[in-house]
């Protein structure tokens, strides 16, 4: 089974990103056969480029927000849901079902929930007295609103990871705690946390490489605008590359991207890994 695993994984990554990276030295607009070497004129006019600067500077707001948020919610999910009961288990499957759902329709979805003269969410804010919130069209809380969107999307997937972690605790350290008569804070941040360690180091670096690779969302509900408010690293390179057939410059962009979750893996693996409790 390893060498179909190895074959698969030389086709369709390792040779995609070896051609990224030969690129990357090229100035080539996708539609000539002319593919003129460059070396790194690409790379110095990325980083030259105010406009990559505020979409890597946009990428890294929306990691941060979504990744605290999948944490946060998905364990208080969790910890609310923890229960052996019927109505316990239907919750589950429900906060579960946008993580089924296709992302354009959710995004979709999103788009009109958020419109600015037709959306559901400034009629309600009407309803009570509140002015209309540009929630896509406000280049200060364009991200915050794209970030709702995916945390909504995805907290439930993460919810049901921290509640597999819960109830992989054996019971008979809460026993204990209970005979001592331990607050329910104690128990939270001396046994529960340490006890989930595990889970919230893989839910961290799996949400953060996700966060970094966002598409979907930005092409239907924003764009990248307004005024490059909301564009992202992936987006760039997908505009860059088949909206401006500069293929070089995308592919720049693309091997800025493989080094930075590189050594953001690198540097959260680092940190975390002694903090993580294995049973």
């Amino acid at each position: 089974m390893i060498a179909p695993a190895m074959v698969v994984f030389i086709l369709f990554s390792f040779i995609p990103i070896l051609y990224m990276i030969y690129l990357s030295f090229h100035d080539w607009n996708f539609i000539s056969p002319d593919m003129n070497f460059v070396g790194l004129n690409n790379f110095k006019h990325l980083l030259a480029d105010p406009r990559f600067a505020q979409t890597m500077r946009n990428t890294f707001l929306y990691t941060v927000l979504t990744v605290v948020g999948f944490i946060i919610l998905g364990l208080l999910i969790a910890l609310a849901l923890n229960k052996n009961t019927k109505v316990h288990s239907f919750m589950q499957s429900v906060v579960f079902a946008p993580h089924i759902i296709s992302l354009v329709s959710i995004s979709m979805l999103w788009l009109w929930l958020m419109d600015y003269d037709y959306g559901l969410f400034n009629y309600l804010l009407g309803k009570i007295g509140a002015g209309p919130v540009s929630f896509l069209t406000n280049p200060d809380i364009v991200m915050y609103s794209l970030a709702a969107v995916s945390i909504w999307k995805g907290v439930g997937y993460y919810s049901l990871i921290f509640l597999s972690g819960l109830q992989a605790i054996p019971d008979d350290i809460y026993e204990a705690a209970a005979l001592d008569n331990t607050p329910w804070h104690r128990k939270l941040f001396k046994i529960t946390l340490p006890m989930l360690s595990p889970t919230v180091f893989f839910i961290g670096i799996t949400s953060i490489i996700a966060s970094f690779k966002v598409f979907e969302t930005i092409s239907i509900m924003t764009q990248g605008g307004p005024m490059n408010a909301s564009n992202t690293i992936v987006y760039y390179i997908y505009e860059t590359g088949f909206k401006f057939f500069n293929m070089g410059l995308s592919s720049a962009a693309g091997v800025i991207l493989f080094v930075v979750i590189a050594i953001l893996t690198f540097i959260y693996f680092k940190l975390m890994a002694k903090k993580v409790y294995y049973n």
